[in-house]
């Protein structure tokens, strides 16, 4: 069979646009948006990249006189997922992190009943657009599922992510 070296850079052509369209931060971790949606389908981070995990997070009560257990107590989503992201976001900076250094993000969301017992996504959005925009080069990959309830009766939204440096002066 003979060799059609046309074939090959016509082939390898797609995968080397695809490649090269993935925003790079400073760090050489590389992010592939995902089309339409406010988040990364897949990131890359190099060998030899500084790991930073944060647990489950939840919000704090932004009304300390309602009934313990009741969603009064913590808010509705939007305020509960403002909550968390901003306490993320200060674990991050007490550790040399930033928001755009996310990398995974896994949120548990419970059913409001104050909503029909639907999950409110459009609160959790507004919180999360907040902080990470639609910037390509921030964006994390994210994974949300609704869950019946968290340990904490009244919470909506439980957060946990991971996130990636590489040794950059930036950081040191």
């Amino acid at each position: 069979m003979m060799n059609k070296p046309g074939i090959t850079l016509i082939t390898v052509a797609p995968l080397l646009l695809a490649l090269s369209s993935a925003p790079v931060d400073a760090h050489g971790i590389v992010r592939r948006e995902q089309t339409g949606m406010s988040i990364a389908s897949s990131i890359t981070v190099p060998e030899g990249a500084e790991l930073l995990f944060i647990g489950g997070t939840l919000a704090d009560a932004t009304n300390t006189e309602a009934v313990p257990g009741s969603r009064a107590r913590f808010g509705d989503m939007a305020a509960q997922a403002n909550s968390v992201l901003g306490k993320i976001e200060a674990e991050l900076a007490a550790s040399g992190y930033a928001m755009g250094d996310i990398v995974k993000m896994e949120v548990y969301l419970v059913p409001d009943p104050d909503r029909g017992g639907a999950v409110d996504m459009l609160g959790l959005m507004s919180a999360y657009l907040a902080y990470f925009g639609k910037d390509p080069g921030r964006l994390p990959t994210r994974t949300t599922v609704q869950v019946a309830g968290l340990a904490v009766p009244g919470a909506l939204v439980q957060i946990a992510v991971i996130a990636a440096r590489t040794n950059h002066p930036a950081h040191e």
